[in-house]
């Protein structure tokens, strides 16, 4: 953590007096009173940091700032989270800014140089040095790929790790991805997993062994799953059962149908870790539910439910089976 958590009041900032070069004590997050704003208030540009709205998210300014508070993510949800974050936070929402109407193609790229920047940063490097792995080290995961007909059917199958997603099957995913794009006779795209989890996203155990930002974001440009998935995501269909984080989600987020048993959760933890969303969440995610409710997720770490993620537009529909 860099220095104290602050108090809510000295976060409140007012946009009419222009924006401080500081918010608060330690640059990591400003937020706005709505009830205390005029109408006419102009916000032609957000400060470096993170500013959010209290109270409506109707009023004429609220769409002009990163996100509104709302249940079930509340302010001191984002004052806790983001204080052992304060730089991940800033890059995090510079990059929101940037992203809006890109093509996925030209977001992807910035989306991992904000991920390699921050691999490099104290932040990251304090999260690695603190992290405990005294579990035994869980088997390596595989991805099972079956054609039937016109439609492909992937299938996520690591219980034993939750469908960690480790290095084994990313490739694999990559593999499938491309055979979906190059072959236009596939016209739909299942995918699934195996046990009481959708995935707990990329495996632990493999942060860190790339520890040049540069070559990371490289071998990032040549293997993430996202990069294929986006060439043809309206025939991707994905059906996930309890937890759908990180990287999980993030892949499932750019499905043209995603569906969810009641109970999946969904949860974007890479904050805590000194980094943002890095396997395309950062595009698919806040083009599900918009660029204000994906900053609420990443700069609260908070988890939300099925329910929670029909309201928000994350899901589809809330399904038991999987169709």
């Amino acid at each position: 953590m860099l220095g104290e958590v602050p108090a809510m009041q000295d976060l409140l900032i007012d946009p009419s007096t222009g924006w401080p070069d500081v918010a608060g004590p330690w640059q990591g997050l400003g937020f706005v009173d709505l009830a205390q704003c005029l109408p006419d208030t102009c916000i032609a540009r957000l400060p470096p940091f993170p500013v959010i709205g209290l109270g409506n998210a109707g009023h004429p300014i609220a769409q002009a700032l990163d996100a509104v508070v709302e249940p079930p993510v509340s302010a001191e949800a984002l004052i806790r989270q983001t204080s052992r974050g304060p730089h991940t936070a800033a890059v995090a929402m510079q990059l929101l800014r940037s992203l809006e109407n890109l093509p996925v193609e030209r977001a992807l790229p910035l989306e991992s140089f904000c991920y390699g920047l921050l691999q490099g940063s104290a932040e990251h490097q304090a999260w690695l040095a603190a992290r405990h792995c005294a579990e035994s080290p869980a088997p390596p995961g595989r991805v099972v790929v079956e054609r039937r007909n016109a439609g492909l059917h992937i299938t996520l199958d690591r219980p034993a790790a939750r469908n960690a997603i480790d290095r084994a099957m990313r490739d694999q995913l990559v593999d499938a991805f491309t055979m979906a794009a190059l072959d236009t006779d596939i016209n739909m795209i299942r995918l699934r997993a195996v046990g009481t989890a959708f995935s707990v996203g990329a495996d632990l155990a493999e942060f860190g062994t790339t520890r040049d930002p540069a070559t990371a974001h490289l071998i990032r440009s040549r293997t993430l799953p996202a990069q294929v998935i986006s060439l043809r995501p309206e025939i991707l269909n994905v059906h996930v059962q309890g937890a759908c984080v990180g990287a999980g989600l993030e892949m499932a987020a750019f499905a043209g149908r995603l569906t969810a048993a009641p109970d999946a959760w969904f949860q974007l933890p890479e904050l805590a870790m000194g980094l943002i969303p890095g396997a395309g969440g950062c595009i698919s995610v806040p083009r599900r539910i918009g660029k204000q409710r994906a900053a609420l997720m990443i700069l609260s770490g908070r988890r939300i439910n099925a329910t929670t993620a029909l309201r928000w537009g994350l899901i589809d529909a809330i399904e038991a089976e999987a169709c």
